[in-house]
């Protein structure tokens, strides 16, 4: 490693190693056809650890611009777990912040509209930011007002100065999405109004750490984010924090309330203490958290490995459900190809017919299913289970089985 990367917030050097998972390329870019007949760019991935702020973090190899392309692929509004996730918030924060046709929300990271179509039901005005232009496609579609760029700071300087200030800042798994975290909060800051507030949702390390979630490293994912490191780096930046929820999206995750340090109003709550103090007493400030996270997820790889050999052996069908790229980090890591995993099913349209990045397996529709009935059927987005075997509950008809390889083999 070279000795030069340096912490993306506090700038100090490091030399921590969480994972190093091989290499892989961008775990969003699905291959057509005609990709096939092409090299494809695979990137290091190793992630690191800050022992001074302790910011986890990949290490440095590409552009945030060659991550999120224009035709990225991931589209929010595909899983109803997720939809009914966006709607309830939008009821509970018009609801808890009194929020009327006076306040403007806006979404970074607004994707195809998944969340701001409920806050323009209910007549708020609203704006989305969005630089992928499939998504951001889909959002304006909705009836939605998007701008199609990235966020920072110079972005919120021009939407303040159009008017655009916010009463309210979304921010769903985006914080840890971004390249120069501090800009980024920066950009919070500006465009809130003086008494605005910003939520942010990301993956919780701390759930992390404690189920090997190593497939939810890659690089779109250059910071992963505790409450601390978080706290520190938003009070650097001149944001404060008031609230924190923990909620079982994506895994575990965090929604983090947050409010300008200069002019805030909300008065810091219990629970954001009492997570704090569990985060220090789980070590989350301490090398001996990080120690043996790799031998875990190696684990987990020849588990995976094993299973697949042992079917392939049996005769017996394994297929994927999910083109996410959570399971295309595991696949990849595991040398997975189309021997010993036929096919991928998604419900998306803009990854069917298209080739999961690396492994180059098929993406296909669910009609596949019925037609082969497969022995197996592996959930990559392993968050989504039961949301998956209830739309597949006629795998279990023909005899068929579910599995998940994280935090460890099981079958359903």
């Amino acid at each position: 490693m070279s000795s030069e990367q340096r912490c993306r917030h506090c700038r100090a050097p490091l030399r921590l190693t969480l994972a190093d998972l091989g290499s892989a390329p961008p775990s969003n870019a699905y291959l057509t056809d005609e990709d096939l007949e092409a090299p494809e760019i695979w990137y290091p991935l190793r992630v690191l650890v800050c022992e001074h702020c302790w910011l986890v973090q990949t290490q440095d190899f590409a552009r945030a611009d060659a991550l999120f392309h224009p035709d990225y692929a991931y589209f929010s509004s595909v899983s109803s777990t997720w939809l009914a996730h966006a709607e309830r918030y939008v009821a509970d924060m018009v609801e808890r912040f009194r929020l009327d046709t006076g306040h403007r929300v806006v979404e970074i990271a607004a994707n195809d509209g998944y969340l701001l179509q409920y806050v323009q039901a209910r007549g708020l005005p609203c704006l989305g930011i969005e630089p992928t232009t499939a998504t951001a496609a889909a959002a304006r579609a909705k009836g939605l007002t998007i701008v199609g760029d990235f966020f920072g700071l110079e972005l919120a300087e021009t939407l303040v100065a159009q008017g655009q200030a916010a009463d309210l800042v979304v921010a769903n798994n985006v914080l840890a999405h971004v390249p120069d975290i501090d800009d980024f909060v920066r950009g919070v800051v500006r465009l809130l109004k003086p008494s605005g507030l910003a939520t942010f949702e990301f993956p919780h390390l701390l759930r992390l750490l404690a189920e090997t979630q190593f497939d939810t490293l890659y690089h779109e994912h250059f910071s992963y984010l505790a409450l601390g490191v978080v706290e520190r780096i938003f009070r650097a930046n001149g944001l404060s924090v008031f609230d924190v929820e923990e909620w079982p999206t994506h895994g575990g995750s965090l929604r983090v309330y947050a409010q300008r340090a200069d002019t805030g109003r909300w008065p810091r709550q219990a629970r954001v203490d009492a997570l704090l103090q569990r985060e220090r007493a789980a070590g989350l400030e301490t090398p001996a958290a990080y120690s043996d996270f790799q031998a875990r997820a190696e684990t987990i790889r020849h588990e995976l490995l094993g299973f697949l050999l042992q079917a392939r052996r049996e005769e017996r069908q394994v297929v994927g459900y999910g083109a996410a790229a959570k399971g295309n980090t595991l696949l990849n890591y595991a040398g997975v190809r189309p021997d010993l995993l036929a096919y991928v099913v998604d419900r998306n349209p803009a990854k069917q017919a298209r080739y999961l990045p690396g492994s180059r397996i098929p993406v296909v529709d669910e009609s596949r299913l019925t037609e082969t009935r497969p022995e197996y059927v592996l959930i990559l987005p392993w968050n989504l289970r039961d949301e998956v075997m209830r739309q597949l509950a006629e795998v279990r008809a023909w005899g068929g089985r579910f599995v998940t390889a994280v935090p460890r083999l099981q079958l359903w």
